[in-house]
């Protein structure tokens, strides 16, 4: 049977919402036995409480500090101890669960996400940026500390399980929805509104990772990701564009063969399959019927129409402190796109700025490696004081 103490980073997003329903199955089922030790949430106060009256963790935490009377009022009667600001997450992730899915969206997750991996945790990565801003800093950590970072992004998790012989691999594929706006037009897309942006075609998740998927600046930062985390070279990692989002990622070997992992699009699979490893775990999702889907398509991408991608691409290519700028930058344009401030196009145009811009700013070379993780928070401070700078000036 499979033991776990787990803890949840982020358990008010998709994937913390979906990482409860596998947990809450399969106590149900009688197929797990799991322990919760901690739970962070971000501003949804109602849905952390609800969440935590349900799993019945020993630790709970918010966000901002500013909100730790109202979920303390949520929780009267519920035996938990209650945290709340950047502090109380971290001391969440220190806390003795053998098994923690970080899950927290953007930057914000490098500290507890780190804390974790450096007291040896087996470490369910959901969040890309981790990787993209501090990648070399956290392998090392995790070879120091004898962390797993066990990959949850379903094109990650995919190549994790059909990844039998690593030193035979020609390449890795990860495919891509294509988005909402996988037929528009430049000219289209320049009018998007950010409630066009997040309605995916296949996924339900949250708004930022959506216009992330709409820009497809997602499949550049699981590209810079899956470098990493299986250490591929970059002309090595191809994207194709699959819209039905039934093979999540294919890998080929030296022999000509290609491994490819199927599944309907439900993130509960690759939860439970990092929950369980190196084992499996019997969880509902839908059941794959390749006669009734009839066909699946691909297509290369458009790097014109989406440019975000080849962004991305130039960042890994470069290396230093370019992924981290280009993160930064996209999650300031995001922001700001979301907030009305500038146009869906002009995301990528900032970004391309910032990154353009970096080396004569004074802000320090772009190709220059951050060495510690405070300076990876000082690039990523100045990155998005240059993206904001960037956003004033395209209005």
């Amino acid at each position: 049977m499979l033991k776990r103490r787990i803890t949840v980073l982020g358990a008010t997003g998709s994937i913390g919402a979906s990482t409860a329903a596998v947990v809450e199955e399969l106590l149900a089922s009688g197929a797990a036995e799991i322990e919760v030790e901690a739970l962070t949430g971000g501003r949804n106060v109602r849905a952390l409480a609800s969440i935590t009256r349900r799993l019945r963790p020993k630790f709970v935490a918010v966000s901002e500090e500013s909100l730790a009377g109202e979920l303390r009022t949520l929780l009267e009667g519920v035996s938990v101890e209650i945290g709340a600001g950047p502090a109380a997450l971290v001391e969440a992730a220190s806390r003795p669960a053998d098994w923690v899915m970080s899950a927290i969206t953007g930057a914000a997750a490098l500290e507890p996400t780190r804390a974790a991996i450096d007291r040896g945790a087996s470490v369910a990565l959901a969040n890309k940026e981790c990787l993209v801003c501090a990648g070399a800093l956290l392998l090392e950590a995790a070879r120091a500390s004898g962390a797993k970072l066990l990959p949850v992004d379903s094109e990650h998790n995919a190549i994790f399980q059909v990844l039998g012989h690593p030193d035979r691999v020609e390449k890795m594929t990860l495919t891509a929805s294509g988005g909402p706006f996988r037929k528009w037009s430049r000219e289209r897309m320049a009018s998007a509104t950010p409630d066009e942006a997040c309605l995916h075609p296949n996924w339900s998740m949250g708004r930022k990772i959506s216009v992330d998927s709409a820009t497809l600046m997602n499949k550049g930062l699981e590209l810079i990701e899956a470098s990493l985390l299986f250490s591929i070279s970059e002309e090595r990692v191809d994207v194709v564009i699959h819209p039905q989002s039934i093979i999540h990622s294919m890998v080929s070997y030296c022999d000509g063969s290609v491994l490819a992992q199927l599944g309907a699009p439900d993130m509960r699979v690759p939860i439970s399959y990092a929950l369980a490893w190196p084992d499996r775990a019997p969880v509902s999702a839908q059941r794959l019927d390749l006669a009734a889907l009839g066909e699946l398509t691909f297509e290369s991408p458009d790097l014109d129409r989406f440019p975000a991608l080849r962004l991305a691409r130039e960042a890994l290519r470069a290396g230093g402190a370019a992924p981290a700028i280009l993160n930064a930058a996209n999650e300031t344009a995001v922001e700001s796109f979301l907030a009305g401030r500038i146009g869906f196009l002009g995301i990528a145009g900032v970004v391309d700025e910032v990154l353009q811009s970096w080396e004569g700013s004074g802000l320090g070379a772009i190709a220059k490696s951050p060495s510690s993780f405070d300076e990876v928070r000082s690039i990523d401070a100045a990155a998005r004081i240059a993206a904001r700078e960037a956003v004033g000036r395209s209005r």
